[in-house]
Parts: C-alpha cells; structure tokens; sequence
C-alpha cells in the first residue's frame, strides 16, 4: 500500500520478512541451483533444441524479474503498523466492502504483498476501483470509467483498518 507522501509501499512485520527471506532465497541458493541446472541442460548438447536448456534460462529470467521486484519492494517499504485510518473511510491498508452492480465484493485495498490471506482480494489503490474509493466514507456512493469505458457506481458499504 502506498503512502502517497512518500510512495513508500506499507508493509505488515511479518509481510516484511516473509518478502526478505524470499528475496534472500532466490538471490543466493534459488540463483545457484538454477545456474547448476542450466549448466547440466548445457551438458546434454546442442542448444537449438535442448528443451531442458531453455526451459531453464525461461526459469532464470522469471526468477530474476522476481528478484528486482522484491529488491525494489523491500528498498522502498514502511514496516510496522498500518497508516492511520478512520473505520468507516477508504485507504490504503483498510478492508472494504462495496456493493457493484448489485453484487457485494470485499476486499483489501493496496499490495498484494501485504496480506498472505489468499482468500482475500486485493485491489490497488492505483486501480480504477481503488482510485475511486480512496479517501471516500461508508455510506457513499461514487463512479468509476472501468477499462473498457463503463461508467460504474459503486457504494461503499464498509471500511475497516486492515489488522492482519
């Protein structure tokens, strides 16, 4: 979640060092195993069609995709407790419950990262929806223009600081 004074991406202690000890991983032993298998695939011959070979550098790129990723995350994070935030307003770090198009969505509004309930929805505050919500209270009713150009209302049924 993104504290919009300092684009600093707010993360939960635990969040914190689940992210680090990935990053950890995949930078130091992930990156040594993969470089083993690589180089064994590289053993068994002709590059153009050893398919062990390429699925291995496809691999390497992923994990190094991931790695800047984390990298950056950790690097610009805030750790410990979650923005201050009103029940009953929409922010970064809170769960909200809206009501669109009739249906009821709950979700958490900000990182992914954030929560390892994987149950639980995550919407950007940067996203349409999120964009929209922020800063909004129970009880209102607001509009977006999703995506593909639908003008959307959406009330806001409930917000709560996200706990963990």
């Amino acid at each position: 979640m993104s504290d919009t004074t300092t684009g600093a991406t707010w993360l939960t202690q635990e969040a914190y060092d689940r992210l680090k000890a990935e990053f950890e991983h995949l930078s130091g032993l992930g990156r040594t195993e993969l470089a083993k298998k690589i180089e064994a695939a590289r053993q068994e011959g002709d590059l153009k069609e050893n398919g062990g070979y390429h699925a291995a550098k496809e691999e390497q790129g992923k994990q190094e995709a991931r790695i800047r990723q984390l990298r950056q995350l950790l690097e610009e994070a805030s750790v410990g407790e979650p923005p201050a935030a009103d029940a009953g307003v929409v922010a970064p770090g809170t769960i909200v419950t809206v009501s669109l198009g009739g249906n009821e969505m709950r979700f958490l509004l900000g990182s992914r990262e954030v929560s390892a309930h994987e149950d639980l929805d995550v919407y950007s505050e940067r996203s349409p929806l999120g964009a929209a919500i922020d800063g909004h209270s129970v009880g209102e009713t607001v509009k977006y223009t999703a995506p593909k150009g639908n003008v959307i209302l959406v009330e806001i049924l409930d917000a709560q600081p996200y706990v963990g």
